[in-house]
C-alpha cells in the first residue's frame, strides 16, 4: 500500500464529514441508524445517498445544486472517500457527508423510512453470472434498500453499462415494478428526466462518452409489498455408479 493511501486513512479519523463505523459487528448497533439528519446534520432535511459513490463527484454535484437536502456518499474504499470528504470541506459543503462501510451492510446503518432517494452511479456491473449477487440493483440489494427507503422513495441507476441496464429491467419485471424513466441515451435523447441527471458528470461518464457510450438511466421506486428474492435453484448433480459387467 503506497503512502499516500496510509496518510489518507488516517486523515479519514479525524475528518468530521466522514463516518467510519468500523467492523461489520459494530455497524449493527451504529449510533447514527435512524439519526443521520437530526444527530449528524443537525436538522430535518432529507436524506440521499449515492451508493459506490467512489470520490464522491455525484454526491458533491447535489449537494451543491440542493443545499437544503442531505447527502452521504457511501464507498469502502477510503482513499477515494478521503477526496470527496475534503473538497466538501474545502467548499463548506455542510450537507454532504461520506460512509465508509460495504453497501451489504446498508440496512445496519440507516433505519426503517429514513433515506428518500438512492442513487447508483456507474456501478461495476459484475458481468459474469458467478458476481450476479455483486449487483447493486439485483434482488438482494432491492431487498435491503427497501428497509431503508420511505415509501415512494425512489432508486436512480446510471451506467454505461447496457448488460446492467438490460440486467435492472428483467429483475424490475420479475418484481412487477414499472419505472418512472427509463432512458437508453441520456445525452443523445429529448427524453424528460431530471436535470441533474445531465448536468452532473463524473470523470468516468467522461470518459465513457468519449469513447462514444451511450449512458442508460431508470428511475424507479419500490412497492411496499416487495416479493421475495427468487430461490435459487440447486445445481443438479449427476452420480454415476459403476457397474461391473458379468
Amino acid at each position: 500500500m503506497g503512502r499516500s493511501k496510509l496518510y489518507r486513512y488516517a486523515e479519514n479519523d479525524a475528518l468530521p464529514n466522514v463516518i467510519q463505523p468500523g467492523r461489520p459487528e459494530e455497524a449493527a448497533t451504529f449510533l447514527l441508524k435512524g439519526k443521520w439528519s437530526r444527530d449528524h446534520f443537525h436538522n430535518e432535511q432529507p436524506l440521499t445517498l449515492e451508493l459506490g459513490c467512489g470520490k464522491g463527484e455525484y454526491t458533491l454535484g447535489m449537494g451543491r445544486a440542493f443545499p437544503d437536502c442531505n447527502f452521504i456518499g457511501v464507498d469502502i474504499k477510503g482513499a477515494r472517500i478521503w477526496r470527496g470528504a475534503k473538497t466538501a470541506l474545502n467548499e463548506n459543503l455542510g450537507n454532504v457527508a461520506f460512509l465508509r462501510t460495504p453497501i451489504e451492510r446498508i440496512e445496519q446503518c440507516f433505519g426503517k423510512d429514513e433515506v428518500s432517494d438512492i442513487w447508483i452511479t456507474f456501478p461495476d456491473p459484475q458481468p459474469t453470472s458467478r458476481r450476479e449477487k455483486k449487483r447493486l440493483t439485483g434482488h438482494a440489494f432491492l431487498h435491503r434498500y427497501h428497509k431503508i427507503l420511505r415509501p415512494g422513495g425512489r432508486i436512480h441507476l446510471k451506467t454505461d453499462s447496457a448488460e446492467l441496464f438490460a440486467y435492472t429491467m428483467e429483475v424490475l419485471e420479475h418484481l412487477r415494478i414499472r419505472p418512472e424513466i427509463v432512458c437508453e441515451d441520456v445525452h443523445g435523447s429529448l427524453d424528460e428526466i431530471p436535470d441533474m441527471v445531465r448536468s452532473i458528470r463524473t470523470h468516468y461518464e467522461q470518459l465513457f462518452l468519449a469513447k462514444g457510450k451511450n449512458i442508460h438511466y431508470l428511475r424507479f421506486s419500490l412497492p411496499d409489498d416487495l416479493p421475495p428474492p427468487p430461490k435459487k435453484k440447486k445445481k443438479q448433480t449427476q452420480h454415476i455408479q459403476d457397474t461391473i459387467k458379468p
